[in-house]
């Protein structure tokens, strides 16, 4: 695995995370999935990408940091922009961020977020989409964010719709940790806004300056991305660090305050909010970096990857070029991929069940494909052995269901239930070979049982039907 040299690490500090990019790129190595997984290029020939969003209708909306808004359309990078802002692209200013309107199939609006030309502040617009260009005499200045000071890191730019159908933002601190303890400055916060901008009920604060209204968390550094889940609608902001630690902080609650510049990483402050989960700069360069620059809840309503890894929230570094994971049953981290790019930004996860993400060194957007992998003795075995190790009847099943768990520990024996999407949606301890579950309060549809003591793990395909 490349290391980083201290050079560029107070390169990358000093002068930007984005900057550093377009001066200077890791040696590349040899790609390392988990078996059965690998890498396909999506597209190419992408300047200096810095974000991107699926829209509902399946097409992938691409930000160039210089101000076009690029569209993949069935596989395919469109020659023409959907829309070319006028943008000030220095350091790490630019087009920053994309998303649709909930209702977009019938409001057509996009929402963008990106640096003025002029360099006076960071604004959100919206505009009408007219299949794949956007209408620009449509073009509705949402909300302009607080002045910028001449320093030209630190701006955020993620913009995403909440399950709640409000739209949050997150902006960095501009250079300036005060600015992210000042109730009274967009910046350093995560914002909740309406979709024209007004501030929404529900905010935690309904007095004092504009600013203050409009702000849903605080005590951030530089959030570069943030991901929200689908179905639950927890928010988990990535928040990129100084000097030791880069952080996910859960935001789906209001008025945490996440503490920088008076804590970075996990404090012993009771007026802090400690991030969920945290890594730092040195150590195993699998799992330390130097910027956290994307993330994604990985529930997709329709995925080929096996079980264990859905529901799982994904994320990447800008400088070691790894992907990790978090099993968010007990929030333990794994290394998914190494080696996987250069200077990556950005995850999402495709409607077709695949992880995205980007390379600013390549110009290029990636998606990791599984294919099952090559069968083993091993793996052969195990798949041989989940149906006598688990069975799950009657199926389908109405009020209960009768689990049966043959070969196991039965001291240690875990069972876990997920909904089609992946997400977990019970788990219990059983200590017998038969445990009976009322099904009774789950909603009609397909769901997965897996069992483990351990050392064995069977899993099994059920449906409900009331």
């Amino acid at each position: 695995m490349t290391t980083i040299t201290h050079a560029r690490k107070r390169l990358l500090k000093s002068s930007g995370l984005l900057t550093a990019l377009i001066i200077i790129s890791l040696i590349s190595t040899a790609q390392n999935f988990p078996n059965g997984f690998a890498r396909v290029t999506v597209a190419s020939t992408i300047n200096s990408p810095t974000n991107m969003t699926f829209a509902p209708d399946g097409r992938l909306f691409v930000c160039e940091q210089t101000g076009k808004l690029r569209v993949i359309k069935n596989g395919v990078l469109l020659n023409r922009a959907f829309i070319t802002l006028s943008v000030d692209a220095s350091g790490e200013r630019g087009l920053l961020g994309v998303t649709f309107d909930p209702d977009f199939s019938n409001t057509h609006w996009v929402y963008l977020y990106y640096t003025r030309p002029d360099g006076s502040n960071n604004r959100i617009i919206r505009v009408k989409a007219s299949g794949d260009t956007a209408v620009k005499n449509t073009i509705e200045t949402v909300l302009d964010l607080d002045p910028l000071s001449s320093a030209t890191n630190h701006n955020g730019g993620s913009i995403k719709f909440g399950k709640d159908g409000k739209l949050y933002v997150a902006v960095g601190e501009n250079a300036n940790g005060a600015n992210s303890q000042d109730l009274n400055t967009y910046l350093g916060k995560l914002l909740r806004i309406n979709a024209d901008g007004s501030v929404p009920p529900g905010n935690p604060y309904n007095t004092g300056s504009e600013q203050k209204k409009r702000i849903w968390c605080y005590g951030l550094r530089n959030p570069f991305t943030f991901a929200v889940q689908p179905l639950t609608g927890k928010i988990f902001v990535d928040d990129v660090g100084l000097s030791t630690w880069e952080e996910i902080n859960d935001a789906t609650e209001s008025k945490k305050n996440f503490g920088w510049p008076n804590a970075e990483g996990r404090s012993n402050n009771p007026a802090y909010t400690n991030p969920l989960f945290q890594y730092n700069h040195s150590g195993d360069p699998d799992k330390t970096g130097c910027a956290i620059t994307g993330g994604t809840f990985f529930s997709p309503a329709n995925t080929n990857y096996p079980v264990k890894y859905q529901g799982n929230y994904f994320f990447l570094d800008l400088c070691n070029n790894w992907i990790n994971r978090l099993d968010l049953n007990d929030t333990l981290r794994h290394v998914f991929a190494t080696n996987v790019g250069g200077s990556n930004v950005s995850m999402a996860t495709g409607p077709d069940g695949n992880l995205y993400f980007m390379s600013r060194d390549n110009g290029a957007v990636y998606k990791i494909v599984y294919s099952g992998g090559a069968p083993t003795a091993e793996t052969q075995a195990a798949k041989e052995l989940q149906a006598v190790n688990l069975l799950a009847y009657p199926s389908p099943a109405n009020a209960e269901i009768t689990i049966e768990t043959k070969r196991f520990n039965t001291e240690n024996t875990l069972i876990k239930i997920f909904d089609a999407k992946g997400v977990l949606i019970k788990q219990m301890k059983v200590n017998a070979e038969k445990t009976l579950i009322n099904t009774s309060a789950l909603p009609k549809g397909f769901y997965f049982l897996l069992a483990t003591d351990g050392v064995n793990t069977g899993k099994i395909k059920v449906e409900i039907m009331h």
